[in-house]
């Protein structure tokens, strides 16, 4: 019997296999998957992740489904786009794979950032830009807030400089290469990652 145990034991130490599941795919779920979803859908605006996407100034489909399943998993509080119109694109849906489910999202024209940037500051939040200016700070030595606002910039033009001037500060990801601008959606997902990063040592810590 111990040598039967020792075998399954060095089996298991062996085999890893994925852990995911994928809601859309399940065409008769089961009660405790439609039980966690329930559990989720109750909890949508009361995240206590302190961290809002904005990407009302990015305009390709695929950019924002990808920027919504990203949110999504790392637990940010919303995600803010510039028309809810996206939500129906099917470029959109295949990269969201259902996250606008799962997450608040939240309407600010472009033509409204400037007031929707205000109110946030009201609210305590740290007005965060994605971009590489004069005094922006690199990704790895800056220290985000709990309440932190990621304005992202459009696919060509960036962050206009009407709007830079609204940010607290501007934080840009260190590169290597040649090339001296990432994807947006990469860009984005990079912050958010450090950001969930920081706040999961911080909780870690405080325990």
């Amino acid at each position: 019997i111990g040598l039967h145990s020792a075998e399954i034991d060095s089996q298991m130490e062996w085999t890893d296999v994925q852990k995911k599941i994928i809601p859309w795919k399940n065409s008769t779920p089961s009660l405790d998957l439609e039980m966690a979803f329930q559990d989720r859908a109750a909890k949508l605006g009361k995240s206590s992740s302190g961290l809002i996407v904005v990407a009302s100034l990015i305009d390709k489909p695929t950019n924002l489904g990808g920027l919504c399943r990203t949110s999504e998993i790392f637990g940010a509080s919303a995600l803010v786009v510039g028309s809810l119109h996206y939500i129906q694109d099917k470029q959109f849906q295949h990269l969201s794979v259902s996250a606008e489910q799962w997450l608040p999202l939240v309407e600010v024209k472009p033509c409204q950032l400037v007031d929707y940037l205000q109110q946030k500051k009201t609210e305590g939040y740290t007005i965060i830009g994605v971009e590489q200016t004069a005094k922006s700070f690199d990704l790895t030595e800056y220290c985000f807030p709990e309440k932190s606002l990621l304005l992202l910039g459009n696919e060509h033009e960036g962050i206009p400089p009407n709007l830079i001037h609204h940010l607290d500060v501007c934080v840009e990801i260190p590169q290597q290469g040649i090339i001296r601008s990432l994807n947006v959606h990469v860009s984005g997902a990079l912050l958010i990652w450090e950001y969930t990063r920081q706040q999961v040592i911080k909780q870690k810590q405080q325990k």
